[in-house]
């Protein structure tokens, strides 16, 4: 059977989500996306260039094939978010948002309150929200309760690289909610990726990791690879961890 991922009223067949920022130029971006197989591309609306036309455009170099996925990021309110999301909305970009609302310029870390609010707000408005969020389940179930279509908690800090630093809380938080859970943030290699996936994550969202890595398209690659990997090993189901040896082959009839 074909894995699908659902999200609100969409059905996404790459579990890899990536980002389009911090790239050296364009035509390094779109290569990389392209290795990556993303279906789901996010852009930060406040970013755009609103007179940039053409090839200087970053909406130019974008796959036909990919879907929008406008982002919140640079909002510090939930009224700045809101009113980020309503205007990509009227641009025709999306009705499906990632939400952001940071609390701390420095480690932008997210404001779960402010962000409680936005999201009710935007799905009481129709749009499909995922929520960037903390690995705290509490939160994650609020959100869900507010009609979110998925919860994003980061593994670590935005941009930092350095892997899922709290599995036991996405564990956690993988029991608490129904929705798909998206880790955001953190990723900073394929194993990273793949551990997500195989702690039964949905999916992975990444820029960085693909963007400041020496060839942003072989590591895209590898990052595809990875969250197929490690989607096929959760659905695998691992074996279980034993504390001694087990011989692989039977010790029964041997000669001699």
């Amino acid at each position: 059977m074909e894995d699908i991922l659902r999200i609100g009223p969409r059905e996404i067949r790459s579990r890899l989500f990536v980002g389009t920022g911090k790239y050296a130029d364009f035509p390094t971006m779109k290569q990389a996306i392209e290795a990556s197989a993303a279906e789901i591309v996010t852009v930060a609306v406040r970013r755009l260039d609103p007179k940039a036309t053409g090839e200087k455009s970053l909406l130019h170099w974008l796959p036909e094939e990919v879907t929008l996925l406008p982002n919140t990021a640079g909002c510090f309110t939930a009224d700045e978010a809101v009113r980020t999301c309503r205007l990509a909305r009227e641009l025709g970009m999306s009705d499906m948002v990632k939400l952001e609302v940071i609390g701390d310029p420095r480690t932008l870390f997210p404001d779960t309150e402010a962000l409680l609010a936005a999201a009710k707000v935007l799905v009481a408005e129709g749009f499909t929200v995922l929520p960037y969020t903390t690995d705290d389940p509490v939160v994650a179930k609020k959100l869900e309760d507010a009609g979110c279509a998925a919860v994003m908690p980061l593994g670590a800090p935005i941009g930092s690289g350095l892997g899922l630093q709290n599995a036991v809380n996405l564990q956690i938080l993988l029991e608490s909610v129904k929705v798909p859970v998206i880790v955001d943030a953190g990723v900073g290699t394929a194993s990273d990726a793949a551990i997500a996936m195989e702690l039964g994550c949905d999916g992975v969202l990444l820029n960085t990791a693909i963007a400041a890595a020496r060839e942003p398209s072989r590591m895209a690659e590898a990052m595809r690879l990875a969250v197929a990997a490690g989607r096929a090993a959760y659905l695998a189901g691992r074996m279980p961890k034993k504390l001694h040896a087990s011989a692989s082959s039977p010790t029964a009839g041997l000669v001699g």
